[in-house]
This record gives structure tokens, sequence and C-alpha cells, in this order.
């Protein structure tokens, strides 16, 4: 291969890797450096030169010229010197150059298992960088293989490779290859076998992530997302702050005839989900945070122990508890209070 050819193909893995051309050839200047160690003595008397604007490779070994060789390895006599410099003299240091081929079959292997090594570095190196990139945000994978044993689904983000659990998998939705879906990057951990990007359909931050994309208020930073409380598959619930008093924060999510909460609830399977206003006083966020029902009071623990009691219409206690009493363990979840409810006539039943 001759000079002009190696540099090429530099540029070619760098081009198809996406591994920096300069990176590589810092990983295949140290491999040489270790093979012509390995048949040269060991010593640091090496020098490796790769430029790519005037496609010099060169490999040259470094000694001293003495009267009397103690270590071959880095002197040599001034009758081996005048081999390489016709003006060499005691003291000083010629640059022997060296030719590929005189590396041998072991010191080619080792460069060889080096590069790879730097290689197989780099791509890893770049899939953390992108995995990194992507954290706790939402991308688009593509559903590229189902496991029918375990139902984990194997997608691709980018040009990477992720896996998306059952349990991070919305209930009773079915998944099949060639699927867009979105997922959001919980977490990215380097682990033994590579960079592994932890992704989840389950997680409140997809809900969040899904509402930023869809509702420019909320990107713009006009309308803040206080907390979600999610259940994924059956109910999100939504608490939302307007920093400007002439931005309805609940409207600008719900959007025009719904249509923003809509795309969002057909985006995640008809998932429900509940938008309310966030308020400072915990009586008022409270009672909201219970839509749909409706709240006649609300009383707090003057101790502060962030227990309430509620009081609602007897005929609003079912849907104010909710399905095997999901609102309320949602609205727990989303003021981060203990709420007690009791109906307006005190008994419970209707």
């Amino acid at each position: 291969m001759s000079n002009t050819e190696f540099f090429e193909a530099v540029k070619l893995l760098e081009k198809e890797k996406g591994i920096p051309a300069d990176y590589l050839m810092e990983k295949i200047q140290a491999a040489i450096v270790i093979a012509v160690k390995r048949d040269y003595g060991g010593k640091e008397n090496i020098r490796v030169v790769m430029d790519p604007a005037t496609s010099e490779f060169a490999v040259s070994l470094y000694k001293t010229v003495v009267e009397e060789v103690e270590d071959p390895d880095v002197e040599m006599t001034m009758e081996e010197a005048a081999r390489y410099s016709k003006t060499a003299k005691v003291g000083d240091t010629v640059e022997i150059p060296l030719e590929t081929k005189e590396f041998g079959r072991i010191a080619a292997q080792t460069a060889k298992h080096v590069i790879r090594q730097g290689i197989r570095e780099a791509e890893r190196g770049q899939q953390m960088q992108e995995f990194q990139r992507r954290n706790q945000e939402l991308v688009t994978a593509v559903v590229t293989r189902m496991d029918p044993r375990t139902g984990a689904a194997t997608v691709e983000i980018g040009s990477s490779e992720a896996v998306l659990p059952k349990n991070e998998q919305i209930e009773g939705e079915v998944l099949k290859e060639g699927d867009r879906i979105k997922v959001y990057v919980v977490d990215v951990r380097d682990g033994d076998k590579g960079p592994r990007a932890l992704i989840s359909r389950t997680h409140p931050g997809l809900v969040k992530r899904l509402f930023e994309m869809e509702v420019p208020e909320i990107f713009s930073g006009v309308v803040e997302i206080k907390s979600i409380s999610r259940e994924a598959g059956s109910r999100s619930k939504l608490a939302v702050l307007s920093h400007d008093e002439n931005v309805d924060a609940v409207g600008a999510c719900i959007g025009p005839r719904g249509a923003r909460v809509n795309s969002i609830v057909e985006e995640l399977g008809g998932e429900k989900i509940d938008v309310v206003e966030y308020s400072d006083d915990p009586e008022k966020f409270i009672a909201a945070s219970l839509a749909p029902a409706k709240v006649l009071s609300v009383e707090v623990d003057p101790d502060g122990a962030k227990t309430s009691r509620v009081t609602v219409p007897d005929a609003q206690l079912s849907l104010a508890i909710g399905n095997k009493g999901q609102n309320a363990r949602l609205a727990a979840k989303l003021t981060g209070w203990k709420i007690d409810i009791r109906p307006e006539s005190g008994f419970y039943g209707e």
C-alpha cells in the first residue's frame, strides 16, 4: 500500500464509521510505536510521522553516536552512523528510517489489533456521545425486532440500538417491526458491553416532552409544567402555570377544540390526560388536581403534615376517587399531598 492509499483508507474509515481521521491516526501511530518497540528493544527512541497533507508516512529510530556502544538499542558507533549521516559525530542523534516490512509478522499483527481496538473504542465513544446528547430527551425510534418470549422491542435510534423492555411499554400497546414510536431516554449508562440507553414509553418525562413539542407556549417558557403524575396507558395529570397573565395555561395545552392535547392522546394510544392549573395555594391546587370531579372544600392539616381532607358532592364521590382509586392516587402524586376524600353528606355509598 502506498502512502496515498493509506491516507485514503483512513478517510474512508472516517466516512464509513464516523470516526475522526485525526483520532484514527493517533491510534495507528500508537500501534506502530508498540510494534516497533517489540522488535527494537522496547525503548522510547521511536518517531512516527503521519501527514495527510503531504502523504508523508515515516517511521524512524533515533540513536546517539558514541565511541563505545553499551546499549545497541539506543546507541551506535561512528562507522554505523556514517551509513545514515556523513556529518555525524560523537554525541549527535542520528535518524534511522525503517521500512514497514521490517516490523515483522508479529509487529504487524500487533498494529492491526491495536488499530482494531482503537476503532472499537472510538465507535463506543461516538455511541456514548450520541446517547448522552439525547439523555432525558424525546426521540423517534424504529422497531427493528420483537422478542416473542419477553415482549421486549429492539429499536433503532439514529445509528444506535436500544431495548425497550415490556414493562416500559404502554399497557395494551401492540408494537411490531417497522413501527415508528416516540421514546423517552431516561438514562445513559456505560456497561461492559458498551453504552446503553435506558428508554421508556411509560415515564412521565415522555408526556412532558410531548407537550413541549406540541405547545409553543411551553417550549418558549411562557407556560411551565410544574408537575406530572402518570399511570401509563390509562391516565396522566399535568399541572401547568402561566407566567403571562394574558395566556391561559390550561387552554394553551388543550389547544383549539382540544387539538393539541388530542394529538398527544393519540400518540399515547388513547391515554386520558387531565390538564389542571397549578397554584401555590395548596387548597386551590388540591381542588384542581381532582378534576374532572367538582370539589366543594379543601381543609389542609394546620400542623404542616401535608395531609388534606376534601369534600365533594355525593354524586361526584366515585368520580373524585376514580376507578380503583386512580384519580385520587394521581392527584396525590401530582400535588405531593395525602388526600382524604369525603362525600358532602358525610356518608359513603349512594
